[in-house]
């Protein structure tokens, strides 16, 4: 657990799905819920942020959630996937981060650069090369943190959000070679 006078950032358990449920349909709704027709949404927050998948995605060890807290409130998460490579990426030993979600009363205090960059850390602690990600390529407050960060755009991908209806994403990735502190 990282943790300063402000903000702490702590590991997910099987005891904090119900808040990573709430968390994403909050977190998700703003950037995201303009981007699909209202029942498209509906479906995928139903089929990707219940309480039943966040059990099983929360048993599954490739699965790593960390909640970030801000004057002891719940401010948001992340979840990686540690050797998950992309057709985009020559590289194979590199993390999927799925999330990076923040609720928007918590913008602009640098939370998700300090959930960023622990994810990046442990990463480089876990022998991977980079973080890749895909992004909305509308969603122009994500793209422009992800640069910030030093991901590149690779390429682009679907992201589908139902059987009808998927968004086009970026996919951005982070090189620990070329953004290394060495």
């Amino acid at each position: 657990m990282i943790r300063n006078l402000m903000t702490s950032i702590k590991k997910a358990t099987i005891n904090d799905v119900n808040l990573l449920a709430s968390l994403s349909v909050k977190a998700f709704l703003p950037a995201h819920g303009h981007s699909s027709p209202e029942k498209d949404i509906k479906t995928y927050l139903e089929a990707n942020f219940s309480v039943h998948n966040f059990k099983k995605e929360i048993a599954n060890p490739a699965f790593k959630y960390y909640l970030i807290y801000h004057h002891n409130k719940i401010a948001g998460f992340s979840k990686i996937i540690f050797n998950t490579p992309s057709i985009h990426i020559t590289e194979n030993t590199i993390t999927k981060m799925e999330r990076l979600y923040l609720l928007e009363e918590f913008y602009g205090l640098h939370l998700g650069t300090q959930l960023m960059n622990f994810n990046s850390e442990l990463t480089k602690k876990n022998n991977q090369k980079g973080i890749w990600l895909e992004v909305w390529i509308e969603n122009f407050r994500a793209i422009k943190f992800y640069k910030k960060m030093g991901f590149t755009i690779v390429g682009k991908a679907n992201f589908r959000v139902s059987e009808t209806h998927s968004n086009p994403n970026y996919i951005m990735y982070l090189d620990h070679k070329t953004n290394s502190d060495e």
